[in-house]
């Protein structure tokens, strides 16, 4: 390093030299040793790596890849491919940089500090000679020196930098005692967004015989026994450790009315006795043979636990019987029951390739979900100053229950106990959602004060449709601009009203004044301008057996599509009429469904796991045709794919899941883009592009309370609208982040929020 010691010195005592040393030609690669299918991506083709002063901070340099550009390509870019053209690094010791070889070039290499453990950039400095990556290195070694010790490196010795080159972590012992197969030096997992990193080498102490309670397998029998590898999930080190060699069962318990456990053995006993249910947030893997899930323990921590089959033929049986299992402990009901084409039905939504029909299979960038949605737009911090407009004193005892997202006026809507709050979306600068009334005490037109079971807008939102829990056979009208419960509809005497949804899509913003009805088992139009009862006999379809509908949504033709809670989903062209389409239950109650607005693609929700169906016809007579206006043939149902949160992540969720009914972005004229729902703390959206390709990607932000509902601003796929139990709030989504231990941490908040429903004296 002595032969650069003049040279550093010119550039490194003049403090107006903003840059210290420059590369100007080479590629960026972003590395993910975990991810098989993209484990190096280019992320600039043609860059230059600068290390440069920051100004306004003394003894602290940047690591800046700056894009470069070939003579007139650049005026031919659209705006939203300008956006990205540099990646700044803070140099300090955490960035672990170091220096090496690829295919002969130099190149350099530092953490993503940012991302997964794993995950690290490489910068290739193509045609740069040994004397340059050596000037380029020290200056890198200075660089930390001066953050660390706040002083100037001028003057230190070259022993002195050596504390920052980086050194390989030791190898760890081999633990003999493992005989675990190496022909797959693979993760048991991957997923782009949380690539997973298997440790097979450092020696772990084995699970000794655990305080299970073996008197639960009394009087069971056992239907699957196979030889697997275990993995628990590490959360401090973000990997899965191996855990040995045991035997996985599964057992039934005799006359125990379809009750079914996961069970682990050693040569010691019983390791894990775990009732297998959709708590389980089971996952399977047909790359990697296994089968990840969660476990929930008395004090609310979630353990991340990993199977591991030695071959195809075992974990195929693994998986069908595990199904079967699931399935006859949701439905109470044999797998015998179900007819051929519903059990390949059910086993489809654990394929985890399923890619929808049309789709283009081009090469797409493992970013994140937010930045892929919108790549042109800059997170935004919806924690701002406090609404001085707001009132002071809360209704006490009382917490938000349900939103509903305006249509007109920009306007959104959270029903809190026997009041409703009004928020604008404002535009005015430093402000995205303000208060702006409330309309209190909620009564009937006879002064009978009630808590809205359920809220929906209606005639260019000047009215909201409120349902009373004691009054199922009634509907209520308010005038909102008037703040008052104008009318009661009365609906039928002997027919109930359990769920509404428009007459279409955009029926809110039209003067359309019919909307649908649906009871336990009929489904109808209400139209309230018919004298006496509201529901239209002509459009009345009632079923015998008991379907339990737990759910109505409609597509812009006025399509419907109706969930139960046995989890079922039907197609209907209009009210009235038979179901073109039947889907059967993949076996857990759906509490909520929506539609795409040209009826293309359905979202489902369970309570720990989102369905997601093309309702396109692949083939046959009616090929091309959707669910809505035909039958898909028997040997053609479509492959519903399930959405569910990867068991790593829940591991540092903690918490059950249980989803808040999911929805689409609502852009009237476009196609929608992405899906978002929410669970406990956290606000979730998939990127829809990515999910047709079989693409199970999603990113996540959590807060400080829980969050209620939470849906799309009209209009806008940017904005979303956040009821927590307390307060109200407007989060762009690039706000949300691909999930990691950073994002998952708890959030940030500020002490005030400019649009705090707490502050609304309902």
């Amino acid at each position: 390093m002595n032969i650069f010691r003049s040279l550093i010195g010119k550039v490194w005592q003049d403090p107006n030299a903003t840059e210290v040393v420059k590369i100007s030609s080479g590629q960026l690669y972003l590395v993910r040793p975990g991810n098989i299918r993209t484990s190096r991506e280019c992320i600039y083709n043609d860059c230059m790596a600068t290390i440069r002063r920051l100004p306004s901070v003394e003894h602290n340099f940047e690591l800046v890849i700056t894009k470069v550009y070939e003579d007139g390509d650049q005026d031919l870019l659209q705006d939203e491919d300008e956006t990205d053209e540099e990646k700044v690094f803070l140099i300090s010791e955490e960035l672990e940089f170091r220096s090496g070889e690829t295919d002969g070039e130099p190149n350099f290499i530092w953490r993503d500090l940012y991302g997964d453990v794993d995950e690290f950039y490489e910068f290739v400095a193509t045609g740069t000679n040994a004397p340059t990556r050596v000037f380029f290195e020290t200056c890198m070694y200075r660089a930390m020196y001066e953050r660390k010790y706040k002083k100037s490196a001028d003057s230190v010795p070259d022993s002195a930098l050596e504390e920052f080159i980086w050194h390989p972590p030791p190898a760890p012992k081999t633990n003999p005692r493992r005989k675990v197969s190496r022909k797959d030096q693979v993760p048991v997992e991957s997923s782009s967004a949380s690539p997973i990193i298997v440790d097979e080498e450092e020696e772990q102490k084995p699970p000794q015989g655990s305080q299970v309670d073996t008197s639960l397998m009394s009087n069971t029998e056992v239907l699957f026994e196979q030889e697997a590898e275990l993995y628990l999930w590490d959360k401090e080190d973000a990997q899965f450790n191996h855990q040995g060699i045991v035997q996985a069962k599964i057992l039934q318990r005799k006359n125990g009315n379809f009750v079914y456990f996961l069970a682990i053995f050693n040569e010691k006993g019983a390791l894990l006795l775990h009732p297998i249910s959709s708590d389980m947030n089971q996952r399977f893997s047909n790359q990697y043979q296994s089968l990840t899930w969660n476990h929930l323990a008395g004090d609310g921590t979630q353990d991340g636990w990993c199977l591991r089959f030695p071959a195809e033929d075992d974990y195929a049986k693994a998986l069908q019987t595990f199904t079967r299992c699931l399935w006859e402990t949701n439905n109470q009901l044999p797998w015998g029951k179900a007819k051929a084409d519903e059990q390949e039905y059910v086993l489809s939504a654990y394929d985890e390739d399923v890619i929808m029909k049309d789709v283009e299979d081009e090469e797409e960038d493992e970013e994140e979900v937010a930045n892929d949605l919108d790549p042109e737009e800059e997170p935004s911090d919806e924690e701002e100053v406090e609404d001085e407009d707001a009132p002071k004193n809360p209704l006490k005892g009382e917490r938000n229950s349900q939103l509903t997202v305006g249509y007109k006026g920009d306007r959104s809507y959270v029903v809190r106990g026997d009041s409703i709050g009004v928020f604008n979306h404002a535009t005015e600068r430093g402000k995205t959602i303000k208060y702006y009334a409330s309309i209190s005490n909620i009564s009937t037109p006879k002064g009978k004060k009630f808590k809205p079971k359920n809220v929906m807008l209606h005639d260019q939102d000047t009215k909201m449709i409120l349902q009373n829990p004691t009054d199922p056979n009634s509907l209520y009208a308010m005038d909102i601009e008037r703040g008052k419960v104008v009318e009661e509809w009365k609906v039928h005497e002997d027919v109930t009203v359990d769920h509404i949804a428009p007459d279409n899509k955009f029926a809110p913003t039209t003067r359309e004044q019919t909307f649908v009805g649906a009871s336990h088992n009929a489904l109808f139009r209400i139209d309230p301008r018919v004298p006496g009862n509201k529901l239209v006999d002509s459009q009345f379809k009632q079923y015998v057996s008991k379907n339990k509908f737990s759910g109505v949504a409609t597509t812009a033709a006025g399509k419907l599509a109706v969930a139960s809670e046995k989890g079922d989903i039907r197609l209907f062209d209009s009210i009235g009429k038979n179901a073109k389409t039947a889907l059967p239950p993949i076996g857990d109650p759906i509490i909520g469904i929506d539609v795409t607005a040209n009826g293309r693609y359905i979202v489902a929700t369970t309570e720990t796991y989102l369905i997601f169906i093309d309702t396109l016809i692949g083939e046959g007579r009616y090929a091309g045709q959707l669910g809505f206006d035909r039958s898909f043939p028997a040997t053609a149902k479509p492959r519903p794919k399930r959405l569910h949160l990867n068991p790593q992540h829940v591991a540092y969720m903690g918490g059950k899941i249980s989803f808040t009914p999911a929805r689409f972005n609502q852009v009237e004229g476009q196609e929608e883009n992405a899906i978002v729902t929410s669970t406990g703390q956290f606000v979730i959206a998939w990127d829809l592009a990515k999910v047709k390709k079989g693409k199970d990607q999603y990113e996540i932000k959590k807060y400080d309370d829980l969050v209620v509902q939470d849906n799309f601003r009209f209009g806008d796929d940017k904005e979303i609208i956040v009821a927590l139990s307390n307060d109200v709030i407007a989060v762009n989504k690039k706000n949300l982040k691909r999930p990691t231990r950073h994002s998952l941490a708890p959030a940030q908040m500020g002490t005030h929020s400019h649009s705090s429903i707490v502050n609304s004296p309902y």
